[in-house]
């Protein structure tokens, strides 16, 4: 794209830790248990990835025609807080990506900031990041809109071309793409032409490849 790059975005869920899978086993189940929908993981993903707590709750809202028991965001947030507690991980390869980056970098996901302090904190990622973590809760609007990320850039005193934002959600892709800002897809487990659809610049699968792929996209 003949820019050069001043500033690395994070999505945090699939890029920084391995949350999704988990939080969408225990989200399908609840949504079983509570509204009696039938969503397989490959449902979940393509549905509810990239999303807010309140996007989700719209969706399902939009599916059922009502609005949801009060009993389904209770779950939600406390099944899925206690099962990431109990199991969230790092993705294989990013702490050795922090340690070697060297460009400024931060996170903007559509989790609230409580959820990336445990995350985050849990898989000792914190530590990298220091105040430079954003939630869609800070802006007006969440992925797919560019709200967060445009709010993160401005934030970190860089200008959307010369951002490159790590995601593993076509929405968050979207967003991204939105903001004029140059967009690596992570496919770990998130189909990549689903990515590449979503306009992703580059495609990728192992983390650990990432600083030699921002070394030769730089210019």
């Amino acid at each position: 794209m003949g820019t050069s790059i001043d500033l690395v975005i994070f999505d945090c869920d699939g890029v920084l830790v391995n949350s999704e899978e988990v939080a969408n086993k225990v989200f399908a189940n609840v949504l079983l248990e509570v509204c009696g929908l039938e969503f397989t993981l490959e449902d979940m993903f393509d549905t509810f990835v990239g999303h807010s707590r309140e996007q989700c709750l719209e969706k399902i809202e939009a599916i059922i025609g009502e609005t949801p028991p009060p009993e389904l965001d209770r779950r939600y947030q406390q099944e899925i807080n206690q099962a990431l507690a109990e199991s969230v991980e790092a993705i294989d390869g990013i702490e050795g990506v922090l340690k070697r980056l060297p460009l400024p970098y931060c996170v903007a996901s559509s989790g609230s900031h409580d959820k990336m302090q445990m995350t985050l904190g849990k898989t000792g990622l914190i530590e990298y990041f220091s105040d430079n973590i954003f939630s869609t809760s800070e802006v007006e609007r969440g992925k797919p809109h560019p709200d967060i990320y445009l709010h993160a850039a401005k934030t970190m005193g860089a200008t959307p071309q010369h951002c490159l934002v790590v995601e593993d959600s076509p929405i968050g892709v979207s967003g991204a793409v939105a903001a004029g800002m140059r967009v690596f897809g992570f496919a770990e487990l998130m189909p990549a032409h689903k990515l590449e659809a979503s306009g992703a610049h580059h495609i990728f699968d192992k983390m650990h490849d990432l600083p030699t792929l921002i070394a030769s996209h730089r210019s």
